[in-house]
C-alpha cells in the first residue's frame, strides 16, 4: 500500500515543478511568519504596511499554483520572483533574507523546469545499467 502511494506521489511530482513550487511556498510562509506588525499598526501605516502582508501572501499563492496548475508555470514563476524581490523592501528585508532567497530560488527552478524532459535515472540505476553503448568508431 505504501509502495503504491509513493509511486503515485513520484508520478505526480514528476509532472510539475515540484521543488520550485515548494521552495516558493516555503519562502512566502517564512516571510509571513516573520512579520511582526499587528493589523492595527498595518492599517495605521497604510499601503506600505499592507504590502508587508500582501507580497508574501502572493508568494505563497504563486507557489501553490505552481504545484497545482503547472501549465502556467512561466507566469507564476515571473510573478513569484518579482514579488520575492519586493519583500526586501516591505517585509523585514525579505524575512531576514531567508524567505527572499527561498522565493527567488524556487521561482528560478520553476521557470527552468521543462515538462517534456525525461526524468533522470538514479545513481544506482546508472551503475547497474553499465556503461553507455557507443557505436563503431572510424578513423
Amino acid at each position: 500500500m505504501a509502495g503504491r502511494a509513493r509511486t503515485a506521489f513520484r508520478r505526480w511530482r514528476a509532472r510539475r515543478p515540484f521543488w520550485g513550487g515548494l521552495l516558493l511556498t516555503l519562502g512566502g510562509a517564512e516571510v509571513l511568519l516573520t512579520e511582526k506588525a499587528s493589523m492595527k499598526v498595518v492599517l495605521h501605516i497604510g499601503m506600505q504596511g499592507l504590502a508587508g502582508y500582501l507580497l508574501p501572501a502572493v508568494m505563497l499563492l504563486c507557489g501553490l499554483l505552481l504545484l497545482f496548475n503547472p501549465a502556467q508555470r512561466l507566469f507564476y514563476s515571473i510573478v513569484g520572483v518579482l514579488v520575492s524581490l519586493g519583500t526586501w523592501l516591505t517585509s523585514n528585508l525579505g524575512g531576514f533574507l531567508i524567505g527572499l532567497l527561498l522565493g527567488v530560488t524556487g521561482s528560478c527552478l520553476a521557470f527552468g523546469w521543462l515538462p517534456d524532459q525525461e526524468p533522470r535515472r538514479g545513481l544506482r540505476r546508472r551503475r547497474h545499467a553499465g556503461p553507455p553503448a557507443t557505436g563503431p568508431t572510424t578513423s
